[in-house]
């Protein structure tokens, strides 16, 4: 046998992701805070970048003529005039002597401060003093006790009485129900807060707290010996309180939705914009071009800013081809939900992303990567674009309806019922045959527990 080397010729075809293409693939996946932390990073690492913010240079043009204006002022002039000049203890008023409110920069304090605040003005034995706040900074941002008394009587070497009892006094602060143990406990201390005097409510409270959550009122009425329709007055009561005390000193985390496409109707038609106000404005340095120009171009200066502006111009281009796929993607979901913006959610019509993709010529891919985490401000509120996908079923007519829509037509059909004789599954089933829908039954329970609707045995008054 014969080994040796040699060459031979063959071809062949792949598909090669080219960096370019990548990072074309991950801007168009990009939500609008993801590309702005993105442009970030390659402003930082590109230096020819700049972000063309017109709307800064507005504002610091608006500093600049107001500190010229400032320096135009008299202030010799100005302090010698006690009309305009008044100054009483740091405390600022307006022109008709009224305090200003506008000037005074409020702190949130949290659940512990606030329970610390009231502690420290609370009359006790010094030598227990740091049992409370240990007890206090035990609490969980529901205003839960997280410890156990047996725990802190140890690491205090107390008695458990003694723990109780600062426990029983700091159960008294606000807000009501802070520094319970468990939910049945919170409920109490804030019956015995709002000063409640039926002592059915309390023992319905302490024994049959689970039977509420299961609706069962008839049991609970036989036990304690009152009415159905008492019962269901205590519970009533009992969802008026809060289970969380502690909650609204957690910090507040808004999450703001910036739409990256606008609908709006003109007359008869629906025309889309898209929101040019969240995009990152990209543009090349001049500096950076004059720098270019007057150097050799066999210079390594040159091939640097060469690969450097090569970069930038595709990461433009990438972000305008961004912009230009949400739009067609957008525009082609209008035009096949049409119904939609015109009636409302109940004609929302079974769409999938080959459609979509086929209208606008592109790969299915696109088309998900361009819905995901991107919204559409509508007439009708605003919704992630994805929202106008989903799957469906044919009525007998022939024409299909989104599972949205189905939905929305058993919300209606529950808000509709008699609440004393609330719909069975089962009815609901035969009025939305009404509607030429059919489903079964358990497409409906699962429809009903998507949108967290109770059953019909948990929905009923008394």
């Amino acid at each position: 046998m014969r080994m040796g080397f040699n060459l031979q010729l063959e071809q062949s075809q792949k598909l090669v992701m080219t960096p370019q293409l990548q990072q074309a693939i991950k801007i168009l996946q990009f939500t609008s805070l993801e590309l702005d932390n993105y442009v970030t990073q390659e402003i930082e690492k590109n230096p020819v970048l700049e972000l063309n913010d017109d709307k800064q240079k507005q504002e610091m043009s608006d500093i600049t003529s107001k500190e010229d204006k400032l320096k135009e002022i008299d202030w010799k002039e100005y302090i010698n005039d006690s009309h305009n000049y008044t100054h009483s203890k740091g405390v600022n008023h307006n022109d008709d002597n009224d305090f200003n409110y506008e000037n005074i920069v409020s702190k949130e304090s949290t659940l512990h401060e606030y329970l610390l605040f009231q502690y420290h003005l609370t009359i006790i034995d010094k030598r227990y003093f740091k049992i409370g706040e240990y007890i206090i900074n035990s609490l969980d941002d529901n205003g839960y006790l997280t410890a156990n008394v047996e725990e802190i009587s140890c690491y205090f070497k107390e008695e458990e009485n003694i723990v109780e009892n600062i426990l029983s006094i700091i159960q008294t602060f606000d807000p009501p129900g802070v520094g319970a143990r468990n939910l049945q406990e919170c409920l109490l201390l804030q019956l015995k807060f709002l000063e409640i005097d039926d002592k059915k409510i309390y023992e319905l409270v302490e024994e049959y707290l689970d039977k509420v959550g299961a609706n069962k009122y008839p049991y609970i009425a036989k036990k304690l010996g009152v009415t159905v329709e008492k019962v269901q007055d205590y519970c009533d009561f009992i969802k008026t309180l809060d289970p969380k005390p502690g909650r609204r000193f957690a910090s507040n985390q808004n999450k703001y939705i910036t739409p990256d496409i606008v609908v709006k109707k003109i007359g008869n038609e629906y025309v889309l914009t898209t929101n040019d106000y969240s995009e990152p404005r990209l543009s090349i340095r001049k500096d950076y071009k004059i720098m270019m120009d007057s150097n050799d171009k066999e210079s390594d200066v040159v091939k640097f800013l060469s690969d450097q502006f090569n970069s930038a111009a595709w990461l433009i281009k990438s972000i305008e081809q961004r912009k230009q796929t949400i739009y067609k993607v957008a525009e082609s979901i209008v035009k096949k939900q049409f119904d939609f913006f015109e009636k409302g959610k109940k004609h929302l019509k079974p769409m999938t992303l080959k459609e979509v993709a086929e209208d606008i010529e592109m790969h299915e891919s696109t088309v998900s990567r361009a819905t995901n985490g991107k919204y559409i401000e509508t007439p009708l509120g605003t919704f992630e674009l994805k929202y106008f996908f989903s799957g469906g079923l044919d009525n007998e007519n022939g024409m299909g309806i989104s599972t949205q829509s189905v939905k929305s037509f058993i919300k209606d059909i529950i808000n509709e019922e008699n609440p004393k004789k609330p719909l069975s599954d089962d009815k609901i089933v035969k009025m939305l045959k009404d509607k030429d829908i059919n489903i079964s039954r358990r497409t409906v329970a699962k429809y009903r527990d998507e949108m967290s609707i109770l059953s019909s045995s948990k929905r009923k008054r008394y």
